[in-house]
């Protein structure tokens, strides 16, 4: 093997490394924590600036209920089952300075919006066949009846929260 192959092999996998080692904490706590470096435009314009950071939630799909089997039914009630998944709401964090009008120094104003917790179903599907269930006074042949078909609508549940304030300093 060629010393240039090597070390673009080595390259790649101490870049593999580095990635799955990263994604671990995150994918434990369940958010992925994005900060925003605004540490170099700060120094360049030689003032304070707003200090950003975000947390953005990761999905977590769950196991769908199965098919339920109902007597007199030839279909089972959910033939496409709602699929639960839980997540998260994205947090925000940010502070950003307030300079005073008629002396040095700064002040600051603080927005914090914790993630919150996200579980929703998806959509799904109920339908019953045009036929019923064999008879035995019929010399076993289904009968004929209206076909039924109901749509599962999804559903949502969250809350939201948030808090802002102000105070001296940075």
């Amino acid at each position: 093997m060629k010393p240039t192959t090597r070390g673009t092999l080595a390259a790649v996998v101490t870049g593999v490394a580095a990635t799955v080692g990263a994604a671990a904490p995150a994918v434990a706590s369940g958010t992925v924590p994005v900060p925003v470096p605004l540490g170099g435009v700060s120094t360049a314009l030689g003032t304070e600036v707003p200090r950003l950071g975000a947390e953005l939630p990761l999905l977590k799909p769950g196991a769908p209920d199965g098919p339920r089997y109902v007597t007199g039914r030839l279909l089972p009630d959910r033939a496409l089952p709602q699929l639960p998944v839980t997540s998260g709401l994205p947090g925000l964090g940010a502070r950003a300075p307030l300079p005073h009008l008629l002396g040095e120094g700064f002040d600051h104003v603080d927005v914090d919006s914790p993630t919150g917790d996200l579980r929703a179903l998806t959509p799904g599907l109920s339908s019953d066949a045009p036929l019923t269930a064999p008879d035995g006074g019929e010399f076993g042949l289904p009968g004929a009846k209206v076909p039924q078909v109901g749509v599962l609508p999804p559903v949502l549940w969250t809350g939201a929260d948030g808090n802002v304030g102000m105070g001296p300093g940075l």
